[in-house]
């Protein structure tokens, strides 16, 4: 797979998507432009809470420290695939911005960004209860010590038992279900899942805010000990952004493609989508939100746009 240097167009894409619809998930309500003006040019577009702005802030400078770990996936710590401070830090970034204007109001000096809960959660509405936090500590390093095992396994390529995906998605609902901090699990937990996967030569997955619902029914059959669900998602999400990569490699000048994969030096995935929109690039968009184009309808616009315009009365 492409590192961030060699496809860094793709990558950025994936990047202010991620930041999108990993916080649409927990309620933010930043569209993707507003996402795309903040992590690119620090501007806060629009009228939102300062909470909403910084939520997106930290969780696109944990991503791209995440993302970052893609230059040298085989350069684990130690040979750990994740640490423990690692997935410290990973909640320190992603959650300070935040915190430094909206703090969790039942939090406790010592519960800031990067410290374990030292309160016990009250029973999920779907009746999962997360562990005493006397046992956070232990759990969260024994959860630390199963995925390194995985680590190892996938790297030596035996047999997991079951699918990779399935096996992404036990070590994901498992810390769902330790519910180490108080507050931003789930944002933690999808960066750390996707530190998993740049590490062993994936893209990010990306969980869609239209899936929301599906993502928490699958979590949901997962804390029952039935992974097939929150897999096949993981999957799918894996699927589409390899094709991100791997597509425009293999496709035919015709054929669509995220623009992200079309992208050059010239013109970039925000000019590229802005022709689109105003119509003067061909592309569609999917029902996902992507635009797609092809080689040949880029190549249309770029001899379109270098034109010379006649003087009028010509």
């Amino acid at each position: 797979m492409p590192s961030p240097i060699e496809a860094e167009e793709i990558w950025s894409d994936i990047w202010h998507l991620e930041a999108h619809h990993s916080t649409a998930l927990e309620g933010n309500t930043l569209v993707l432009k507003e996402v795309q003006a903040l992590l690119d040019q620090g501007r806060a577009v629009g009228a939102k809470p300062l909470r909403e702005y910084n939520e997106v802030k930290g969780y696109g400078d944990a991503a791209k420290w995440v993302y970052g770990q893609a230059l040298e996936p085989e350069a684990w710590n130690d040979g750990h695939l994740i640490s423990l401070s690692e997935l410290r830090h990973i909640h320190h970034v992603a959650m300070t911005p935040v915190w430094d204007v909206a703090p969790h109001p039942d939090a406790t000096d010592r519960e800031g960004p990067g410290n374990f809960r030292e309160h016990d959660i009250h029973p999920f509405a779907e009746g999962m209860t997360p562990p005493s936090w006397t046992l956070v500590p232990s759990e969260t390093q024994g959860w630390v010590n199963d995925i390194c095992v995985l680590g190892r396994k996938v790297e030596a390529k035996e047999d997991l038992g079951h699918p990779l995906p399935e096996a992404l998605a036990r070590v994901h609902n498992s810390f769902e279900r330790i519910h180490p901090f108080i507050d931003g699990n789930g944002r933690t937990g999808r960066l750390v899942l996707n530190l998993i996967l740049v590490r062993l030569g994936y893209p990010p997955i990306i969980v869609l805010k239209k899936q929301r619902d599906a993502y928490l029914q699958a979590l949901r059959r997962a804390d029952a000990g039935d992974y097939g669900a929150l897999g096949e998602l993981i999957a799918r999400a894996m699927e589409e952004n390899l094709n991100r990569f791997i597509v425009p490699n293999v496709a035919g000048p015709a054929r669509l493609v995220p623009l992200a994969a079309l992208a050059d030096r010239e013109f970039s995935v925000h000019a590229l989508r802005q022709a689109a929109q105003r119509g003067r690039l061909n592309a569609v968009q999917g029902a996902d939100g992507v635009w797609r184009s092809s080689r040949r309808s880029v190549d249309a616009y770029r001899a379109s746009k270098h034109k010379p315009i006649k003087p009028k009365g010509a």
